[in-house]
């Protein structure tokens, strides 16, 4: 082939390639859709009012998240977050480990392990990356977040909330939650809700689950 062509074919190969490129790079940051289905779920899981019950300090009932006034806190600061994602569940007629199988104390480690075991057989199934599991919310799936302590110290579970966020932002900080917790979260990034719990997302021991839902669970 004459020098010069094969100088053209070159270029234009770089050409194709860097446009490629480009256009990753654009897709990645584009904003995810939200199905109506997905609105529906967002809409019902703000219904639940999660940043004015479920609040931490004394205990609470689990599934209303108001205060309980029965002076039983034994000194301790509780936090709510695997009593609001049983709640949550309930509300959208989705088994999830909950009272009174088990009590609300060290909850969350006992709900990562039972979904990771009998939540097969009650409809869940494991969601294998961050993105999937946002783009699953964002068509309407029930999708939990959830992340075991070791020992006796407490893990922490929380719902993924639909959210149009671009793929870069949920491989950056995660996908969108809904939470109970030290801080209670409507809205907020998988990062930020687990911050007290580095390991979940630093080191990627954060474990997704999805369950499909009825047709009357998002009825309007």
């Amino acid at each position: 082939m004459h020098l010069h062509a094969r100088r053209l074919l070159t270029a234009s190969l770089a050409c194709c390639v860097a446009f490629s490129l480009n256009a990753g790079m654009t897709s990645a940051f584009e904003e995810q859709t939200v199905t109506p289905d997905g609105e529906r779920l967002r809409a019902a899981l703000d219904s639940m009012h999660v940043e004015e019950l479920w609040l931490s300090g004394g205990r609470v009932a689990w599934k209303t998240g108001r205060p309980l006034d029965d002076g039983d806190s034994n000194g301790k600061r509780h936090t709510h977050c695997s009593a609001f994602v049983a709640a949550a569940c309930a509300r959208l007629n989705v088994y999830i480990l909950r009272p009174p199988e088990h009590s609300t104390v060290l909850l969350a480690n006992a709900q990562y392990r039972w979904l990771s075991r009998e939540g097969r057989a009650q409809g869940w199934r494991p969601v294998g990356h961050p993105v999937e599991a946002q783009q699953l919310a964002n068509q309407g799936l029930l999708v939990v977040a959830t992340y075991k302590e070791r020992g006796r110290r407490p893990g922490h579970i929380a719902i993924v909330r639909p959210c149009n966020k671009s793929i870069a932002a949920i491989e950056q900080d995660g996908p969108q939650i809904i939470q109970a917790g030290a801080t209670n979260y409507r809205s907020t990034s998988l990062a930020r809700g687990f911050r007290r719990h580095p390991a979940a997302w630093n080191d990627e021991r954060v474990r997704f689950y999805c369950h499909e839902l009825g047709g009357d669970a998002l009825a309007e």
